[in-house]
């Protein structure tokens, strides 16, 4: 990696500067905005088998969080309300912690093979009602409490980013073997991972047997 030093007399430190670089919006783009989820919206929720959970505590530590499950698994109580099962994890919490400290959030939900998304932004609590969280089961298994949102805002988001990450062509994939498995990752960043090739092929495999026990 190279390093570059960044000159700072060139840094964008107000609005009217900022707003200077781009074209004005259009009002297509501040009338895109709703208040509620219509019946586009909630279609594409439904499809949507992944999203990105946008978090922040109260001293402004940010957060985003994978949420992935079958298509539809956000369930839509009303066009102001989600629910979000929360799923077993690596049990940081971050997220969850961060709603009970400061409950505003954004969300992103997006399709497989689909170049637009949906934001929505709202504010979340945290609920454990056995009503609901019975209806967000998979296999029997319940999820420990739901997120609730609130729906604030919603609206479509274009293309370009998934067009100019060409994100879904299979040309454009990468093969996962070019860099080191997740627990070497990990492992390196922390304890140090074994040097024995054998021995790390055997915590990757205890990996993926773990996935098969804790998913839901």
């Amino acid at each position: 990696m190279t390093e570059m030093a960044i000159d700072w007399t060139h840094g964008v430190h107000d609005v009217d500067t900022l707003r200077s670089l781009y074209p004005t919006v259009t009002s297509l783009a501040q009338l895109k905005v709703q208040d509620r989820l219509d019946s586009h919206a909630q279609d594409f929720i439904a499809r949507a088998p992944f999203l990105c959970l946008g978090t922040q505590s109260l001293d402004g530590t940010a957060d985003v969080s994978p949420r992935g499950d079958p298509p539809g698994f956000v369930r839509i109580l009303d066009a102001r309300t989600l629910a979000i099962p929360d799923r077993p994890g690596n049990n940081r919490l971050d997220s969850l912690v961060n709603i009970l400290a400061n409950p505003v959030v954004g969300l992103l939900f997006i399709i497989p093979g689909f170049d637009d998304t949906l934001r929505v932004n709202g504010t979340a609590r945290l609920v454990r009602d056995p009503a609901l969280l019975e209806s967000l089961s998979v296999d029997g298994r319940l999820p420990r409490l739901a997120i609730i949102v609130e729906v604030r805002e919603v609206f479509m988001h274009c293309a370009k980013a998934f067009r100019r990450s060409r994100l879904w062509d299979p040309a454009y994939r990468q093969d996962r073997a070019s860099m080191p498995s997740l627990s070497k990752i990990i492992l390196d960043q922390t304890t140090g991972a074994p040097e024995d090739a054998a021995a790390m092929q055997d915590i990757d495999a205890a990996l993926e047997v773990e996935y098969g026990k804790t998913m839901y």
